[in-house]
């Protein structure tokens, strides 16, 4: 199972329009971004999960014919609102050849999703509307996924994440993709070993007053810690906390923290970062001190991850067949 991150950042992504805060600012200067969240899974099918309003460029020069599947996490803007994007691919292929794209949703997803995309849906446009049932494995479609509840808040009703499983090698490979979260009613239904969790990573620390109801990475050791995978990456970063020395006001985003993970070494809270470099430094040196068995990886857009039934995981940069670079100093 091969997994592009089409993209890793948060709602507005980063750096942010008009913000000129330490965060956005180190960004520009070292020529980082991260677009809206969203990742392509190529195994016996191509499935792309969530199509938010980056996906025109995110999958520039990776897919010349419509993905297989869409999978949808729920009705936030981010990560539907590229659907119409897709239309390109029922543009270039000939009338009487084109099928609908199966895409997958709960029912209150799809009540915000027509609201907005109803002249997408339906015969011979560009979607075909099928629920996902939390539980029950989706119809349709070879690849095993089933979705599972979660709690993002009273106006993201219906959102769920998505397990994701593939024969290999004699073996069952499987991922799980929480998506924005920030619990769950019941873990999810896993029937084996779990290889991959692709988590929220909204902040470092959990906020004093966590408002938009996300996933910090502090909340998030207790997950890796339930679901025991063998692999971690982290996916839609923020930079709604506060940094010390920041100069610029932070207005909705400058969320204090609420209990700290604190650094053995100074007695002081572990520092906020300020680019991938430093969310991956901070990271594994708290998994490091922490005990923690898995390394997690601070995903970045375009990284490319194959997965295997052994101990062996690869990662690499996407390939894409024109020049076209979203994270353009990687840090690997």
């Amino acid at each position: 199972m091969e997994i592009t991150f089409l993209g890793t950042g948060a709602a507005w992504g980063l750096p942010e329009l008009g913000c000129r805060c330490k965060v956005c600012e180190t960004l520009r200067a070292r020529h980082e971004e991260r677009t809206r969240t969203s990742l392509l899974l190529r195994g016996q099918e191509t499935i792309l999960v969530d199509c938010g309003p980056d996906v025109r460029r995110q999958l520039a020069g990776l897919l010349d014919a419509p993905p297989d599947a869409i999978l949808l996490t729920h009705s936030h803007g981010d990560h539907f609102l590229g659907l119409d994007e897709l239309v390109s691919f029922r543009r270039i292929q000939a009338r009487d050849s084109w099928r609908p794209i199966p895409t997958y949703a709960t029912q209150e997803t799809w009540a915000r999703v027509e609201q907005v995309f109803g002249y997408l849906v339906g015969d011979m446009r560009l979607l075909e509307r099928r629920l996902a049932v939390p539980g029950e494995p989706l119809e349709g479609i070879r690849t095993r996924v089933v979705p599972f509840s979660t709690y993002h808040g009273e106006v993201a009703r219906g959102s769920v994440g998505y397990i994701v499983e593939e024969e290999a090698k004699g073996d069952t490979l499987r991922l799980l993709y929480t998506s924005d979260f920030k619990d769950v009613p019941a873990d999810p239904p896993l029937r084996g070993p779990l290889h991959c969790l692709v988590i929220q990573s909204h902040w470092l620390h959990e906020p004093k007053e966590n408002r938009p109801n996300h996933m910090s990475f502090q909340r998030a050791l207790e997950f890796m810690g339930r679901w025991a995978p063998r692999e971690v990456y982290l996916v839609h970063i923020s930079e709604e906390y506060q940094v010390e020395g920041d100069p610029q006001p932070r207005g909705l985003k400058g969320t204090p923290p609420k209990d700290p993970l604190m650094d053995p070494r100074t007695g002081e809270p572990y520092p906020n970062p300020v680019c991938h470099e430093e969310w991956q430094a901070v990271v594994t040196r708290i998994a490091e001190d922490l005990g923690i068995p898995q390394r997690p990886v601070v995903a970045h857009d375009g990284m490319v991850v194959t997965l295997d039934p052994g101990r062996s995981v690869s990662r690499r940069p996407a390939t894409r067949k024109a020049p076209y670079t979203i994270f353009r100093s990687s840090p690997f």
